[in-house]
């Protein structure tokens, strides 16, 4: 049966649940978590500043100019913020997108975007652009955020086109259907370029965080400050959003105006990561569950926490694949740590909270 003014099917009531519990237990472990997520954002930068496939003399650093300061300072700082930044937009675009489309597998490449940066990047790529030239390292960036914006307007459109209108359903299924074709046609590209390009692209699809360039940092960066400023300021929208589009609508939300600003948002920081990063994921996903679990549902403090613990994972995931380099030979891109550790923890989540 479906409701008259929707058209939806009603959910089930919902099965019940153990006894909460005591609220003052609750608001402890709250306060534990605010007060503890800022000391494990320093702590980890610290250590992915200090720590590396090459030991540093922090003493000699600080007494003098010279090859320790450079590594310290030039190499290692500005890849450690690009890392940060990163992990924290794809965290907030991961909460921000399991709110928006009531999905707890939802995650920030879930509506295209990351298809659509790689596919622009793949493109360059095969045409001869790559990251080694001062033309090159301008280039393949803008390619992947051309197609990331691309593809977004595509999924919107397509949404827009549905039976349902833009409901979080029609641009879930649309973001699946541009990730298909677009991972389609970055395999057909993969057939028609030379093997050592071929490699590049392989690269890009697994994901990687580099040194960038001042420029780049500084860029990726305004795009997410500017992206997660405007999922922060609609926080206590989300929250009202998870209850349903009618429940929303009643309470004076604009459901439809809310969608768009989250989607269009979310959509840029994406596009500017992937533009630098490549394809990066478990991010968006695990962090807000994780994040969820300890400090509830509440969107005002779920994403600036997601923001913090984002930065907190991707900042680890890369130091631990510098300092496989010692062991390995070299370095494993992050994009694969990320896997490798975010696919066993988003295991264990869903084992202790199999209605996630």
């Amino acid at each position: 049966m479906t409701s008259p003014v929707s058209g939806r099917a009603p959910r089930p009531a919902s099965a019940p649940s153990l006894p909460a519990p005591p609220a003052s237990g609750r608001g402890l472990r709250r306060a534990l978590v605010l007060a503890a997520a800022p000391a494990a954002l320093v702590l980890s930068l610290l250590l992915a500043v200090l720590l590396g496939a090459e030991p540093v003399s922090i003493a000699r650093a600080v007494a003098e100019p010279g090859l320790d300061r450079t590594l310290l300072i030039d190499v290692r700082l500005p890849r450690v913020l690009l890392a940060a930044v990163s992990g924290a937009g794809l965290a907030a675009v991961g909460a921000a997108f399991q709110a928006l489309l009531r999905n707890p597998l939802a995650e920030p490449y879930v509506l295209g975007v990351s298809g659509g940066s790689a596919l622009g990047a793949a493109v360059a790529i095969a045409l001869g652009i790559g990251a080694t030239t001062v033309l090159g390292a301008t280039l393949l960036p803008a390619a992947a955020l051309a197609g990331g914006l691309v593809a977004t307007l595509l999924v919107y459109a397509i949404a827009r086109g549905a039976a349902e209108g833009t409901s979080g359903a029609s641009m879930l299924l649309a973001g699946v259907i541009v990730n298909s074709i677009a991972a389609g046609l970055i395999s057909f590209l993969k057939t028609l370029v030379s093997p050592s390009r071929a490699q590049q692209l392989l690269r890009w699809l697994i994901g990687f965080v580099e040194l960038p360039t001042t420029s780049a940092l500084l860029g990726v960066a305004a795009y997410v400050a500017a992206g997660c400023a405007v999922l922060l300021a609609d926080a206590a929208r989300l929250n009202l959003l998870s209850l349903g589009d009618e429940s929303a609508g009643t309470l004076g939300v604009d459901v439809r105006a809310v969608e768009r600003r989250v989607f269009l948002a979310s959509s840029c920081v994406v596009g500017a990561i992937v533009s630098r990063t490549g394809l990066i994921g478990f991010v968006g996903l695990i962090v807000p569950h994780a994040v969820r679990r300890l400090c509830g549902a509440d969107h005002r403090r779920l994403l600036p926490l997601s923001l913090v613990a984002g930065a907190v994972l991707l900042t680890t995931c890369d130091l631990v694949a510098r300092l496989l380099f010692r062991w390995l030979g070299t370095e494993p891109p992050v994009g694969a740590v990320t896997a490798v550790l975010g696919g066993p923890m988003f295991l264990v989540l869903l084992r202790r909270s199999p209605r996630l």
